[in-house]
């Protein structure tokens, strides 16, 4: 039976290096930050930290909080037609749990990564994404993220996993788990 996993986090608390040790077991791994990545670039816009949250902002106001889950679902399901397990990086939103749950409803798992907030700035800091700025833009992130129903998410998941010690733990830790899935 094929499953679907979707892995939130506040912003730098590991949801990335989760899913890179599930690359490298060869199973899939659709980002939904990407996603808003990609619509950044397709509107030609500057790379400058607020607008991705503005154009995440903008296309939830216009289409709905469920529009990126309801955009990731078909390439999911076409990933499930030969592969076991697919990973669904960036769950943010109440409403796009909804949505995963509906459409692979036990199939369906959320994973949450905690880490303390001095960790995942300082982390934010050193990755150096466009979208990441300074300590202004990081509060506003956390918050637009609260805002879309993140805390709750993290609070009801599936499985709950800590971050706050080094990467090679938490990729080692990731791994162990890994293999008791597949």
């Amino acid at each position: 039976m094929s499953r679907v996993l979707a892995v939130c986090g506040m912003p730098g608390s590991g949801k990335g290096e989760f899913a890179q040790v599930f690359m490298e077991a060869g199973i899939p791994v659709r980002s939904m930050g990407d996603m808003v990545r990609e619509e950044v670039a397709r509107r030609e816009l500057e790379v400058v930290p607020e607008v991705f949250g503005q154009v995440a902002s903008d296309l939830r106001r216009e289409f709905g909080e469920d529009v990126l889950a309801v955009r990731l679902t078909k390439a999911v399901d076409e990933l499930l037609e030969t592969h076991p397990l697919v990973l669904i990086d960036g769950l943010r939103g109440t409403a796009e749990y909804a949505v995963f749950k509906s459409t692979w409803g036990d199939r369906f798992q959320s994973v949450a990564i905690h880490t303390d907030k001095e960790i995942r700035f300082s982390r934010m800091m050193a990755r150096g994404r466009d979208e990441d700025g300074g300590t202004a833009t990081f509060e506003a992130r956390d918050e637009r993220e609260k805002g879309w129903g993140l805390e709750d998410l993290i609070a009801d998941a599936d499985v709950l996993i800590e971050n706050n010690d080094d990467l090679v733990q938490f990729q080692n830790q990731i791994r162990t788990w890994l293999a008791t899935l597949i």
